[in-house]
């Protein structure tokens, strides 16, 4: 028997444990429109939560219930979807606006219950039109019964484009098939977790010699 291999009686066991751990996770998210300025260099509208921009980041564990009811105070729809996550059997829950739902209509809501059968990293953005360039989007982090590797740090790395125009004035452009047309007359900025700017120490990741760090990277 190789040391540290886990027999398939504690393999199940642990399994069962998990499942019997398993929570249900509900948030109640009211997408608001809020004024923010995250490069420093003259703010916009954009899209929060509760009316806070950026939204909240979702940690989840394995096995869990995710349930975010969803209220829409915005002046069009709206919709969230988790980017990367299997909806085997809940398709309705996917978030893809005139996909596999209607939206949510202004001063509707809907409530996502999303069962977490798997982990990493993810995020959850709108999915209706190019309304999460406004903002709507967040890490969604799930954590397993137990990590594989230790380190010090958990870290998350969100790459955001930025455009200073709102998403209805850029929508065209944003979802052409012409190169020229997606970057002209206008280019991204970048955020590194909804900040940047010239004040570096709003983007800045400081490490510790001799620590060990785990870098979540989300291209966004």
């Amino acid at each position: 028997m190789v040391i540290g291999m886990k027999t398939p009686w504690v393999a199940a066991g642990l399994a069962l444990l998990s499942c019997a751990l398993a929570k249900r996770v509900e948030m109640d998210w009211d997408i608001t429109y809020v004024d923010a300025n995250p490069d420093g260099q003259g703010g916009r509208r954009m899209i929060g939560v509760n009316s806070k921009w950026p939204p909240p980041a979702i940690h989840v564990d394995l096995h869990d219930t995710l349930v975010i009811n969803a209220h829409n105070s915005l002046d069009d729809a709206t919709s969230l979807h988790i980017h990367g996550f299997f909806q085997n059997g809940t398709n309705y829950y996917d978030g893809a606006a005139g996909v596999t739902e209607c939206g949510i209509p202004p001063n509707g809501t809907y409530t996502y219950q999303v069962n977490v059968t798997q982990t990493g990293t993810y995020w959850i953005h709108s999915h209706y039109l190019a309304q999460y360039v406004d903002g709507l989007r967040a890490p969604l982090i799930s954590h397993p019964p137990q990590e594989q590797y230790s380190y010090d740090e958990d870290v998350v790395v969100m790459l955001e484009a930025w455009y200073r125009r709102e998403s209805h004035d850029i929508h065209d452009q944003l979802l052409s098939t012409s190169e020229a047309i997606r970057t002209a007359p206008f280019r991204p900025y970048m955020l590194v977790n909804s900040a940047g700017g010239p004040d570096l120490n709003r983007t800045t990741l400081r490490f510790e010699p001799g620590k060990k760090y785990r870098l979540r990277l989300l291209n966004v």
